[in-house]
């Protein structure tokens, strides 16, 4: 009798796991660099009330993030650090759904040492040797940081200091460490806990530099994991708009 009560224990516990298991949840995101710091406490929010979900995200540069889906990366959803690369993504058929814009992002100048009183002539001071910049090919702050250089016509007297990143946290990371006097890099970034208090930093106006439109879309395939559908939704909604806004971004 004991023994037939441990075998249905078991077996009942064991039933048990198997449900669990077959009821996790895995979305696997692909997120622009600029993203990581406001990201990760939406992701520890989201797995709080989702605990039998897990987010995983993969950062980099928006278009290193779309060549990895089109050639096949299993990602469920694709958060851009603008609209553009989205477009791109669903213009070569990889997308489902429609593109949402879940947050403005901001431009600015950090540095750990120089001056930025000087707003964006501050590329000009002698003792800034090296500038920061996220490839612009990859990254839209990186686009963006090149356009308003050329803008205004700094961009040729700077091109010979201008060491490029990979994406915006590395680019943010030559600025932090020294290796450039200057960066140029996302507000989320200056505002991060790695960064904070650690520097000076100088948004560039909106008038000078419009706030860059980021957007998401659900990529190809994420039917097969409706979760993904539903951490959308959650990153679109009231719920997130606290963490935006510490980091600088406005809906």
């Amino acid at each position: 009798m004991k023994t037939s009560f441990i075998k249905k224990s078991l077996i009942f516990i064991v039933a048990l796991m198997v449900a669990g298991f077959m009821n996790a949840q895995k979305v696997r995101v692909a997120a622009a660099a600029n993203l990581h710091y406001a990201l990760e406490q939406i992701k520890k929010q989201y797995e709080h009330e989702h605990p039998n979900t897990t987010v995983e995200i993969t950062y980099g540069a928006s278009g290193t993030l779309i060549q990895q889906i089109l050639n096949g990366a299993p990602f469920d959803f694709f958060m851009a650090a603008d609209k553009d690369f989205p477009l791109k993504l669903q213009a070569k058929g990889a997308t489902t759904g429609p593109i949402r814009t879940y947050a403005f992002g901001r431009l600015v100048m950090w540095s750990s040492e120089t001056n930025l009183s000087k707003g964006l002539n501050s590329v000009l001071l002698p003792t800034v040797k090296r500038i920061a910049i996220a490839n612009p090919i990859g990254a839209p702050y990186g686009e963006a940081a090149v356009a308003v250089l050329r803008k205004y016509g700094l961009y040729d007297n700077v091109a010979n200091k201008i060491v490029w990143g990979e994406n915006i946290s590395q680019t943010a990371q030559f600025a932090f460490s020294g290796n450039a006097e200057i960066g140029f890099i996302a507000l989320s970034l200056a505002l991060a806990p790695q960064m904070k208090g650690k520097g000076k930093y100088y948004v560039i106006p909106a008038t000078m530099s419009a706030p860059i439109e980021q957007s998401c879309v659900l990529v190809k395939g994420w039917e097969r994991n409706g979760e993904a559908a539903r951490f959308m939704q959650y990153i679109l909604s009231a719920k997130c708009n606290a963490i935006w806004e510490e980091y600088g971004y406005t809906k």
